[in-house]
């Protein structure tokens, strides 16, 4: 039988750590899915393991895209699976580790079947977006399918950017009469292994205070630099992030750097709520505070093997 350990939670809790010290103990690789560390040009924003960590074990799925590419969660599913398959026939013991949410979701449930949708209601949507802009969609599946709307919200805020994948969600709402959300995991894909979730999580001021230090760090590895670079391409999904989005209004002089990097942390600390609010809902995580001895969860993983 293959187990595919799965640890999350929000945020700067440790789960690089953690990943790395289980992989050296089982002798085995990491999958990364973390939507924001696929993408080469986004290294200190996006808290990239250490070239030392990286070192320490075999890890995919870390800078292996580019922010011009459209990369989605469904492309993530597509490359992931078939990589995990191989990399069971090496051991039957691997290692998926990030916080995102619905790419972890996307790898242990999969996607589900939509029905067909008239090309009439796919061309009004369209038209529609040509006259009033992407707020039009995002206000419309607010109307519709509020539940998916304040998903987004937690999860993948760029999608709200994205008006190819708005225009779906709204044609599915309108063509169908049901709420996009309502035709979401009811077809549960069957994988090649058991997954053994681990959830990290620590006292909110404890979680607060380590985002607060993490930016910190970034800043002083060079975060203005980096986001000074890729600043002419500030438009694309990918960049739609924390960490990037108030440096940009900084470079345009709308705040002072000193307020974005207030605002860095600010937002990085509301990400890191939405982000525990949505892993909780998890089914079968077994929480661990971040400060545990790492044996003692090396031992309740045995003891489901």
């Amino acid at each position: 039988m293959n187990y595919l350990i799965t640890i999350i939670g929000p945020t700067a809790i440790g789960k690089t750590s953690l990943s790395i010290a289980l992989a050296k103990h089982f002798d085995c690789d990491i999958v990364s899915c973390d939507s924001r560390q696929f993408f080469k040009e986004m290294r200190i924003g996006t808290a990239v393991p250490t070239d030392n960590e990286l070192a320490s074990a075999p890890h995919h799925f870390i800078q292996n895209k580019s922010i011009l590419e459209n990369y989605t969660v469904g492309d993530f599913e597509k490359e992931a699976i078939p990589k995990l398959d191989k990399l069971f026939l090496k051991n039957n013991i691997q290692i998926m580790v990030g916080g995102s949410g619905l790419y972890v979701d996307a790898i242990l449930k999969g996607f589900d079947d939509f029905p067909e949708i008239e090309n009439s209601v796919r061309e009004n949507i369209n038209i529609d977006f040509e006259r009033f802009g992407v707020d039009y969609l995002q206000n419309k599946l607010k109307e519709l399918d509020t539940d998916y709307y304040n998903v987004l919200t937690v999860e993948n805020p760029q999608t709200l950017q994205n008006p190819q994948r708005m225009k779906r969600f709204i044609e599915v709402c309108i063509g169908t009469g049901k709420p996009y959300s309502s035709f979401l995991n009811q077809n549960k894909t069957k994988r090649h292994f058991t997954p053994i979730i681990i959830g990290l999580e620590a006292e909110r001021k404890i979680m607060y205070d380590r985002i607060n230090r993490r930016v910190d760090i970034m800043m002083k590895l060079g975060l203005v630099k980096e986001a000074e670079g890729l600043f002419p391409n500030r438009q694309l999904n990918a960049l739609q992030t924390v960490g990037y989005r108030e440096l940009f209004d900084c470079f345009e002089g709308k705040i002072t750097l000193d307020f974005a990097i207030e605002e860095i942390k600010k937002n990085t600390r509301r990400f890191s709520k939405r982000q525990l609010t949505w892993f909780k809902r998890t089914e079968d995580v077994k929480w661990f505070d971040y400060l545990t001895d790492k044996a003692k969860i090396i031992g309740y993983i045995n003891s489901l093997l």
